[in-house]
């Protein structure tokens, strides 16, 4: 029998609309003032919401691995990659984590050298991505405790 910590899963799944709104907010701001949405609280918004959805998907897949006793993951890519491998989400999501999970050194420890232009392309690609992840990992943990 697994122990699945519910909780701490249903409150990191909670988050996720939150950060699919952010998303569509920055999209939003993008296409409406074009360049002039290149401001620095755009930027620092962008960060902070990618930065954000990086640690619930890896929260998550962390709970997951734990409770299901999957491999350990040896890196932020290896937890998606766990996910991937054990179907809890298929490739094509698993592709738009592992490049959002790629960014979390940049964000968290390389913040001075980010290059702020534009929207970057993951603000566009999380939304499908992350709502796919928030029905996938209930049908997957439905599945395997039954």
């Amino acid at each position: 029998m697994y122990y699945v910590n519910q909780e701490q899963i249903d409150l990191r799944l909670s988050f996720i609309p939150t950060l699919i709104q952010a998303c569509r907010e920055l999209q939003e701001a993008h296409s409406t003032a074009g360049p002039a949405s290149a401001t620095l609280l755009f930027h620092l918004a962008q960060e902070r919401t990618l930065h954000l959805a990086i640690e619930t998907v890896t929260d998550i897949g962390s709970l997951l691995i734990d409770a299901f006793m999957m491999r350990d993951a040896s890196s932020y890519e290896d937890i998606v990659d766990i996910l991937e491998g054990e179907g809890v989400v298929e490739a094509p999501t698993a592709g738009t984590l592992k490049a959002l999970v790629q960014l979390r050194r940049l964000l968290a420890q390389d913040y001075a050298d980010i290059v702020r232009d534009g929207l970057h392309p993951l603000v566009e690609a999380l939304p499908e991505a992350l709502e796919t992840f928030a029905e996938a990992v209930p049908a997957f943990i439905r599945k395997e405790v039954l």
